[in-house]
């Protein structure tokens, strides 16, 4: 039975074009680049810093209120900036104002980092999405921030639906799938992520470290499918990442 879903599993995603791909696999990746005491999280700052040590970029996206792709992880402020408030409820010129929470770095747009990095690095750009949200205005907000844009990146989500769009909207993007097994996602169950693999038809994962190894990460890693893993940010975890994955995402003491 389980060299039978194997051999189902390898067939989940179409193999994609080495050409497009074989990149992902030559970094290392800063997750939500190289933050540390008073440098955050998805700051210009982190992102310079990653470019200092040689890292790929890891970014999160959400939406300004007036549909601009914003360099954030959470759906409310409170957290990094201590305002109140969801992200999405301010324009990004308004966004622009905000400092991160005891710094003096203020939050930016996908533009800002994409003029900063200029090809330098590869890019992952993950972009977030949940229940009842509309990710195809923040799927244009991403596609009209890399118009022009030459340098290698990839766009990513824990949404099916984002790979969908950019494939049909936006085809010279290269598009993934991030995925986890734990009670945070909603792909606990093998069917589950069976089913979303073949929704999204992704052409990378990028899978929750504390979810291998996987049999059906194995099999469509052996498929030609370059799979990432995050968060590596212990030596333990690095060599878990080593072993069984092309690319870690890493932080903290994950960092090599």
């Amino acid at each position: 039975m389980r060299s039978l879903l194997s051999r189902l599993d390898r067939h989940l995603a179409p193999s994609p074009d080495p050409a497009r791909v074989g990149w992902l696999r030559d970094w290392s990746y800063a997750h939500r680049g190289l933050h540390s005491d008073g440098v955050p999280e998805n700051s210009l700052a982190a992102f310079a810093g990653a470019m200092e040590r040689g890292m790929g970029i890891e970014c999160d996206i959400q939406r300004s209120q007036d549909h601009a792709a914003i360099l954030m992880h959470d759906w409310e402020l409170d957290r990094l900036t201590g305002v109140s408030g969801p992200t999405a409820g301010y324009s990004a010129e308004e966004l622009a104002q905000l400092a991160f929470l005891d710094t003096e770095h203020k939050l930016a747009r996908l533009d800002d980092l994409l003029a900063l990095v200029d090809g330098q690095v590869p890019l992952l750009i993950e972009i977030k999405s949940r229940r009842r949200y509309d990710v195809a205005q923040s799927c244009e907000a991403v596609r009209d921030a890399l118009a022009g844009y030459s340098g290698p990146h990839a766009v990513m989500s824990f949404d099916p639906r984002v790979s969908r769009w950019f494939r049909r909207h936006a085809p010279q993007t290269v598009q993934g799938l991030v995925m986890r097994e734990d009670e945070k996602g909603q792909t606990q169950k093998g069917w589950q992520r069976r089913l979303v693999v073949r929704a999204a038809r992704p052409e990378f994962i990028a899978y929750h470290v504390a979810a291998l190894p996987s049999p059906m990460v194995a099999a469509l890693r052996d498929a030609g499918l370059p799979v990432l893993t995050w968060t590596v940010d212990t030596p333990t975890l690095r060599e878990i990442a080593a072993l069984h994955a092309d690319a870690p995402i890493a932080e903290g003491e994950g960092v090599a």
